[in-house]
């Protein structure tokens, strides 16, 4: 048994209470006053736990983000984590944080309040067994990632910049804990028609029908496609039309983009944004854009993945890597050409669903394996 196992074995049940705890306070993102506590108390934990000097970036609207320091050295590593989740308060009146078995359940547990206890408590591993080195880690905690981390990016970008890696502590994908070495660019737009109302029967050849119209751009949006890439577009809801025997004046429509490389996501939002128009009489703007670049395997992160692939299988973890069209912070870190290993946090299953858990089973083992992989780097 490795030193750092038997530091998490040994810690198991403070870990599981300090999980229960930050899912007890609840976080959703909309919810400032609710963010700002469990921030709070994380940016406590850090503190105490492995000395970790903060510092804070205020916002006014969202909750305020925060960054925990430890170690001095030259070489800067960054991690990133955030204590919102897509939750109401009151969610855990049906969706009790408990354990239950192998599963640890509750609102937030897989994404991603277990992933911000790894990192607290990898690091007060490090710091206890004088293992920080030449390395001065940086813990980035932000408040708004489930909204596209509107205010947030350009701090972690800045951090990045400045950092040899990212790690990120986004839960790992199924039951294997595999990681994440790519991720795909995620694009948010809104189609608008504008069309031409008239009676439906008495004058329907006055009308020109935004419903019409938006149908069409609909197939064509599905046109864009392309699986074999990667690349989808979703037309996920659509609205139009005041009443049945009323020709439509206005419709409109949310598109979501997937792709996995950047040329994929520029040809599709070209696409997007160069709209025909099928029905004359009819006007179509679109809004909105590229949320998130893709995350796009490099040989620098493969190689930060073959170091951790090494270390976990000392560790007695088979260690999968792979990918997924859900994008995160380590999407804009990505593409600054930094290399970023991404879902280096939980086991377990449910992001955003009633079903979300982790597995107790892998907490230690994970937490032993992601601390060596700190003081290896």
């Amino acid at each position: 048994m490795t030193r750092y196992r038997a530091f998490a074995d040994a810690h198991l049940h403070e870990v599981l209470a300090e999980v229960q705890t930050l899912v007890g306070l609840e976080s959703p993102t909309t919810d400032k006053a609710a963010v700002d506590r469990v921030g709070k108390h994380l940016a406590v934990q850090l503190a105490q736990a492995a000395g970790a000097e903060i510092a804070w970036h205020p916002q006014p609207r969202w909750g305020d983000h925060f960054e925990a320091r430890v170690g001095r050295g030259p070489r800067r590593v960054l991690l990133l984590g955030h204590v919102d989740t897509v939750w109401p308060v009151g969610t855990l009146e049906r969706m009790p944080c408990r354990i239950d078995g192998d599963r640890l359940t509750g609102p937030g547990c897989f994404d991603m309040k277990y992933g911000d206890v790894q990192a607290l408590w990898a690091l007060r591993a490090l710091v206890e067994s004088g293992a920080v080195g030449d390395k001065t880690f940086v813990f980035f905690v932000n408040t708004e990632e489930e909204v596209g981390s509107p205010t947030s990016r350009p701090i972690l970008e800045q951090l990045a910049a400045q950092a040899e890696c990212t790690l990120v502590l986004e839960p790992s994908l199924g039951t294997e804990g595999a990681v994440k070495v790519w991720r795909k660019g995620v694009g948010m737009y809104r189609l608008a028609v504008r069309g031409v109302a008239a009676h439906a029967g008495a004058d329907p050849e006055k009308g020109r029908s935004a419903v019409l119209e938006l149908a069409q751009q609909i197939v064509d949006l599905d046109r864009i496609n392309d699986l074999a890439k990667g690349t989808t577009v979703n037309v996920g809801v659509i609205r139009g039309g005041t009443r049945q025997n009323v020709v439509a004046a206005s419709a409109e429509a949310e598109i979501d983009l997937r792709a996995r490389t950047m040329d994929e996501a520029r040809r599709a939002d070209e696409r997007i944004r160069t709209r025909p128009t099928f029905v004359p009489g009819t006007s179509v703007r679109i809004e909105g854009g590229l949320n998130r670049p893709p995350m796009e395997e490099t040989p620098a992160s493969r190689r930060l993945y073959d170091l951790a692939k090494r270390l976990a299988a000392e560790e007695g973890i088979a260690l999968a890597a792979t990918g997924t069209g859900g994008g995160s912070d380590g999407n804009f870190t990505a593409a600054l050409g930094i290399p970023t290993l991404d879902g280096l946090g939980a086991v377990g299953d449910g992001a955003h669903a009633d079903t979300e858990h982790i597995l107790v089973s892998a907490i230690a083992p994970r937490l032993a394996w992601f601390t060596r992989f700190l003081a290896e780097l």
